[in-house]
């Protein structure tokens, strides 16, 4: 709930209210007496006044004493008191005056001074501090749950129920309210004079918004006068002649106030202005536009929704329509782009077994590197937009569950667009028919698995001219998969695994293809006469299986070396070999049609083509599949000599893996490529090396083509792929530094996540508060040292390179260095970049700076491309409190989309 100083005024009121109660029962006669556990008065101290529950029978009855209605007790807790020098009790005055760390209790208040009067005859209570020669001390603090406030001093007649406050300081929800005289008329009105707002919580405040007068109505409103921004005590030509705001304790709606800018082909514009609508506690919608002065305009519809303990998510929409150009010219020109993102997460408690998700980001194939509000580093260097929509059901009790997922894939080079809608997949979970009792499985033939896995998919391929038209369902393939595999496995001469298995695998569609010659159609020779295809709807089906068997063992290798702390060298070599059996199943389904003029010019086709789960298997698989695995460590002792520490195993070579085939069924090329791939690890894990390459044994001929030929050498390398991430900051020179700082950037399986070298997605528009990425601690004030001051950095590596020969001509397709990090100046000053040099093309790659300095209580940020179809700039500075983060200035520059 959201405080205000009317709130702690009324707490106050009601407080001194049941003072005032008090006393009345003491002016009609009543006799203090010492405190009892009877009493409703005490003190730790003395005694204010005692009363017992029988005391009440020496009141005067009055005329209404017999009805059946009973006085309302007015008094429903214990008030206690206390000062650490002194309390005074003038009979004659009729006042009580607590003094020095006085304080007063009742239920859930508590004030708190360096003086306490209560004034009985004049009906009055009084609090303020103690001035000394060092200044003015225990200002008056009053608190009534989790409100509070701290003021100067304190008037209050209980009986007009009038107050005066002076030098009031409260902090509600994040605003610090400094207010030097407060007048409380009656339950609704309450003026207040020279009032201050700000969320600086420093002695002297960085900024506040001041005002000569307002006006309170509690719990409704507050109606402010003329308000002047105030930075640094320097008042500012920023000045608002009344202003109004609604109290509550709920969210509410209102403007947004938009940003403003210039580009060179839009002209001026205003961006993110709109509307804020608080539907509910459970959602919301924000409707913001952009205005350009050439003609383009765009709109954006967000909403956020959140249920406690069930799920959580948000949903944005987004139209632009772009006009380039000066209407009349021949480069004029008006395009539209729109883009839908929806993101929904369901709480794990609320359904154990089933869950839904969402993830969808779809829309137009230009719209990331057309929009003039976008700037998403990670999509605009990305030409695939991909969603998903998934349900899971897990059957309690059975081996069986369920999903249903909806799937979305575009290409934004070539404008193509694969949808499944939807794909249903039931799953069985590997069950033991032939285990023992109670679940024992000893033998190979208690250790028979069986699984089953049935996948139905309609799956529709279009373009972005005929999304979401009635076209792109016109092509729209649709098929159900069923597969079936048993698997066991066996010790074999003791060392080995032997593990055979049997997939079945039966394939459903729903239409099919048949070919017929037409004498009017052209073919491929530009020729009349040509096979064309005739759509036949109904069932049809095919089936196919294969046998496989597989044997692998472990080997190790030890070799003591006692060198320094070199302890040993242990090599792991993991061989297998396999072999697989598929008859050819093509010949029982496969059918032909005459293609040419010729009569004998037949073609083979198969019924099934262009299905989702392909066609069956055409020639016999008869093939030996040969793998090795190497794993090298190093055992190394520690440092001391003596030290209890065991001994620590180092990874030389994480793997080195070799991969090939040999198909016996196969004419010719019977040997297949050699699979090469390699990884390792340097530098306490902060530099990762991965390399992959292809080997072809045999030669190709003046076309390119693989002939049976075996290569004059061994292999020709057809294809080979490096990498290296490097990670270094200024805490790994740092000495006596936790290894666990080593561990915090390794995923689950002891490899360090790939850097982040294109840099964070920045809102140009939202501005800093309303930025939910925002780490934890960043809206807070850091502390500088002025001596002595580190200077915190990071710097990321990537460097990728590809390789590729035909046997013909090689070629170096890429070949970049990627970069990125930041230094941190001074505990308020960051710079952050990324970018990256391509030694192919001898240029730089896409370039972001990022400049930010922490004010504070404001923030400032500066984000910049300096270069490229993408250069742009932001600049924001503001009110880190997103209560008043509409006190800003945003500046942006949009890319110009434009070449150079």
């Amino acid at each position: 709930m959201r405080a205000n100083p009317t709130y702690i005024l009324l707490a106050f009121y009601l407080f001194c209210f049941q003072l005032s109660t008090a006393q009345e029962f003491g002016k009609k006669g009543i006799t203090p007496q010492k405190p009892s556990k009877d009493s409703i008065f005490t003190s730790p101290k003395d005694t204010l006044i005692g009363l017992k529950n029988n005391a009440l029978v020496h009141r005067k009855r009055d005329t209404i004493a017999n009805d059946s209605i009973k006085p309302k007790e007015v008094i429903d807790g214990i008030i206690t008191h206390d000062a650490e020098d002194y309390t005074i009790q003038n009979a004659k005055d009729k006042t009580i005056t607590l003094y020095n760390k006085a304080q007063v209790t009742y239920t859930d208040i508590d004030l708190k001074a360096g003086i306490i009067i209560l004034d009985y005859k004049n009906n009055m209570v009084y609090a303020k501090g103690i001035k000394d020669s060092t200044g003015y001390h225990q200002r008056p603090q009053f608190k009534q749950g989790g409100q509070e406030s701290e003021q100067d001093s304190i008037l209050f007649n209980f009986k007009t129920k009038k107050a005066l406050v002076y030098g009031v300081k409260t902090d509600q929800a994040g605003i610090i309210t400094y207010g030097e005289k407060t007048k409380r008329v009656n339950d609704s009105t309450i003026y207040m004079r020279r009032l201050r707002f700000t969320t600086s919580k420093k002695k002297i405040p960085d900024y506040y918004i001041q005002t000569n007068k307002a006006k309170l109505v509690p719990g409704k409103k507050i109606i402010v006068g003329g308000s002047n921004l105030v930075l640094a005590d320097v008042p500012t030509p920023v000045y608002l002649p009344f202003a109004y705001f609604p109290l509550t304790d709920k969210r509410t709606s209102g403007f947004i106030i938009p940003s403003w800018g210039e580009s060179n082909n839009q002209g001026f514009f205003m961006q993110n202005g709109g509307y804020y609508f608080a539907l509910s506690d459970y959602f919301d919608l924000t409707v913001l536009g952009d205005l350009y002065t050439n003609g383009s305009w765009g709109l954006n519809a967000t909403s956020n929704y959140y249920v406690r303990y069930k799920f959580s998510g948000n949903f944005s929409i987004r139209f632009e329509n772009l006009v380039q150009g000066i209407r009349g010219l021949s480069d004029y020109q008006k395009s539209s782009n729109f883009n839908l993102r929806w993101s929904h997460s369901q709480d794990a408690k609320s359904s154990p077994n089933s869950r839904f998700s969402a993830s969808v980001n779809l829309g137009s194939s230009k719209y990331y590197r057309q929009s003039l509000n976008e700037f998403n580093s990670s999509q605009f260097l990305n030409n695939t937009l991909s969603s998903s929509i998934s349900y899971y059901k897990k059957f309690v009790g059975t081996p069986f569950n369920v999903s249903v997922t909806a799937t979305h894939s575009q290409n934004t080079n070539t404008e193509s667009i694969t949808m499944t809608l939807p794909s249903l997949q039931l799953n069985m979970d590997r069950i033991y028919p032939f285990e023992g009792k109670g679940g024992v499985k000893k033998n190979a033939f208690q250790r028979i698995g069986l699984n089953y896995n049935m996948q139905g998919q309609y799956q529709i391929n279009t373009t972005d001219d005929e999304f979401f038209t009635s076209k792109m369902f016109k092509t729209a393939k649709k098929g159900v998969q069923h597969n079936l595999s048993s698997s066991t496995s066996l010790k074999a001469l003791k060392y080995f695994t032997l593990s055979p298995n049997v997939n079945y695998k039966d394939v459903w569609y729903f239409d099919r293809i048949k070919k017929r010659y037409d004498p009017t159609a052209v073919n491929k020779d530009d020729n009349l006469g040509a096979a064309v295809n005739d759509t036949i709807s109904g069932f049809t089906r095919y089936n196919e299986y294969n046998l496989a068997v597989s044997l692998s063992t472990t080997i190790y290798g030890i070799f003591p070396v006692n060198k320094g702390r070199l302890k040993a060298i242990r090599h792991t070599i993991t061989p297998a070999i396999s072999y697989q059996y598929r008859p050819d199943f093509a010949d029982d389904y496969n059918l032909t049609v005459r293609q040419s003029s010729d009569p004998n010019d037949l073609l083979t086709y198969s019924p099934f083509e262009g299905g989702i789960y392909s066609v069956p298997g055409s020639g016999i698989s008869n093939s030996i599949g040969i793998s090795v695995k190497n794993v090298l460590e190093a055992k190394v002792a520690p440092k001391e000599p003596d030290s209890d520490e065991e001994d620590k195993k180092v990874i030389i070579l994480n793997n080195l893996n070799f991969s090939t085939n040999y198909n016996f069924a196969a004419d010719s090329l019977r040997w297949s490529t050699v699979n090469v791939s390699a990884g390792t690890r340097f530098f306490k894990d902060k530099l990762a090396l991965n390399m992959r390459a292809d080997l072809d044994p045999y030669q190709v001929n003046s076309k390119g083509v693989r002939i049976n030929k075996f290569n004059s050498s061994l292999f020709r390398m057809t294809n080979l792929g490096v990498t290296a991430n490097y990670s270094i900051s200024s805490k790994d020179f740092e000495k006596n530094k936790d290894d666990k700082d080593d561990s915090d950037s390794k995923n689950g399986n002891g490899a360090q996540d790939t850097p982040d070298v294109f840099g964070e997605n920045i809102g140009p528009t939202n501005g800093f508060p309303n930025n939910r990425n925002n780490k934890k601690g960043e809206s807070e004030t850091k502390e500088t040292e002025l001596y002595r001051a580190k200077i915190p950095w990071t710097l990321n590596l990537v460097y990728s390179m590809t390789y590729t020969n035909n046997g013909l001509n090689s070629r170096i397709n890429n070949n970049a260095l990627m970069f990125s990090g930041n230094v941190e100046l001074s505990p308020k000053w960051k710079i952050g970049f990324s970018s990256g040099y391509d030694i192919k093309d001898n240029a730089f790659t896409y370039t972001r700076l990022n400049f930010s300095r922490d004010l504070d209580s404001w923030r400032f940020n500066f984000n910049w491309t300096p270069f490229g179809v993408n250069s742009s700039y932001n600049f924001f500075i503001g009110v880190k409190s997103s209560v008043l983060s509409d006190l800003k200035w945003d500046k942006n520059k949009p890319p110009d989309r434009v070449l150079f």
